[in-house]
């Protein structure tokens, strides 16, 4: 079987899906792994660390492409390659099925294997293979990190000689992966941190970490089965709004986490809310490759509403390829893992396995 991970466009995504790491697992489980010529250079992963280990380098695409049975991605692959994939060939990536719905569905038509790993069930089993987990946590880290450097004062309380400088304030709107790991970051940082979630049991969560749990008073359920969160109705936005507009006046940072699984990302920050904010405030939005939670956020820029900053980032963990192509490589490799068979030494795909079933888009 021969496993092997095609360059992604590194203006957009400089992640790999295949670490020195993990392609020597795969050699010691049986595999052959190609990689293209100097696939993981920009991370310092030179062609000779992977030559080191067993893995054959490869300078035409087109060859690569040929004798594959498996591509590891972090997304689906330009069109150009598409149209040169064969029957029975497999992909494993992110392959965002809402947005690549009729690339996908050719690809299906022509027999190729698709596994897109955001749809992962959110089961025991399936944790090591996590990766909207794996990489969301690095994605909460970074943006406090990132925010705290435009904000122009000083984050933790301190008592100086010339008097008492306060503590930051932080609101983090979404107590997810990324949400949770905002707080903590913003806590160890010295802030005074603050979130809110539509789902009750992230209450419990964020006072662990030390935050203080916004929360609007609702009996209707707003987590799905899968542990995300649903759609609210009109009553708890009405309340939600109420709510953070009172808050807005007196934070100094806002992470914003919320999305809805294969939707638009709510607006959760309105207009008239940014207007109470003091000026030198700082909004970061993790929300904006799903069109932000605010209606002034724009992707890769900075928005400046009224001295207010509004920071869309496309992909934050561009800012932290080396760790983030770490842990999701490693999420591959637990989930080629388990479709593997040891007896056959062969990929085993079985409609059976809820992990197999719920990825598995063709």
């Amino acid at each position: 079987m021969r496993i092997s991970s095609l360059s992604e466009e590194l203006n957009n995504e400089k992640r790999v899906a295949i670490t020195p790491e993990t392609a020597k697992k795969f050699i010691l489980m049986g595999f052959e792994v190609f990689l293209p010529n100097n696939y993981g250079e920009h991370l310092g992963f030179n062609n000779d660390v992977f030559k080191d280990i067993g893995v054959k380098i490869l300078d035409s695409q087109e060859e690569l492409i040929s004798i594959t049975d498996l591509f590891l991605q972090l997304s689906l692959p330009v069109d150009q390659i598409i149209l040169q994939l064969k029957e029975n060939q497999t992909i494993v990536g992110v392959l965002n099925p809402t947005q690549n719905f009729n690339k996908l569905k050719d690809l299906a038509e022509r027999k190729v294997n698709l596994f897109s790993l955001e749809l992962l069930p959110r089961i025991t089993r399936a944790q090591s293979m996590d990766i909207l987990s794996s990489q969301a946590n690095l994605a909460g880290y970074k943006a406090v990190v990132d925010s705290f450097a435009y904000f122009e004062r000083a984050i933790p309380m301190m008592m100086t000689a010339a008097g008492t400088v306060p503590a930051a304030k932080v609101l983090v709107v979404g107590a997810g992966v990324a949400g949770l790991q905002a707080i903590a970051t913003a806590k160890r940082m010295g802030a005074v941190v603050f979130a809110t979630d539509v789902r009750a049991a992230s209450k419990e969560q964020v006072e662990s970490l030390g935050g203080k749990f916004l929360s609007v008073e609702v009996k209707e359920n707003l987590e799905t089965e899968s542990g995300y969160a649903k759609e609210t109705s009109d009553d708890y936005k009405n309340k939600q709004e109420k709510l953070l507009k009172e808050t807005l006046k007196k934070i100094d940072i806002v992470i914003c986490t919320a999305l809805i699984p294969g939707k638009k990302a709510p607006i959760i920050i309105k207009d008239d809310m940014v207007g109470v904010m003091q000026s030198g405030s700082i909004i970061y939005d993790l929300a904006a490759i799903q069109g932000g939670n605010t209606n002034l956020t724009q992707l890769d820029k900075i928005v400046d509403k009224n001295g207010v900053k509004i920071i869309g980032e496309k992909n934050i963990l561009n800012k932290l390829p080396i760790t983030a192509s770490n842990l999701y490589a490693k999420n591959i490799f637990n989930f080629v893992s388990n479709l593997f068979n040891k007896e056959s030494k062969n990929f085993i795909i079985n409609s059976e396995d809820e992990i197999v079933a719920k990825t598995l888009i063709s």
